[in-house]
């Protein structure tokens, strides 16, 4: 899923004659593209969208939108450890290499997993799970 995601600018920097940001997305930080909106400012909040700054937003509403996100675990498919995840899925480790600390831990059953795991608590991925473990037992 692609998604224009509300973050906190940290720091900006002329880069090659483009203006840059090191950008806050509720703990993630990624450097995005400020051509878009050139009066972006350290402080303020703004919509990105595959790296581009697109539009300003102001902290009540980004604040709003990211713990939204966070809570239909949004946040985990858009920035997460997508390594760490397919290890997890597969009941593997973390191939070497490929970040650090463990993959995150497995739910406990699908359709009820823990909050903030990044995993819905219904729809395809869920019936899909269900099918599967009844079609083994």
């Amino acid at each position: 899923m692609c998604l224009a995601v509300p973050g906190r600018v940290l720091e900006i920097e002329e880069r090659d004659a483009t203006r840059m940001a090191k950008v806050d997305f509720g703990g993630v930080v990624k450097e995005v593209c400020l051509e878009y909106v050139p009066d972006m400012k350290v402080g303020d909040y703004a919509i990105v969208h595959v790296g581009f700054a697109l539009q300003r937003l102001d902290e009540e509403s980004a604040r709003q939108t990211l713990e939204l996100f966070e809570n239909l675990g949004v946040l985990e498919e858009e920035f997460g450890d997508h390594w760490g995840r397919a290890a997890r899925d597969a009941g593997a480790e973390r191939p070497a290499g490929t970040g650090t600390g463990p993959a995150a831990p497995v739910p406990a059953a699908p359709g009820f997993p823990p909050t903030g795991t990044g995993y819905p608590a219904t729809g395809p991925a869920v019936a899909a799970d269900a099918a599967d473990k009844e079609a083994r037992s």
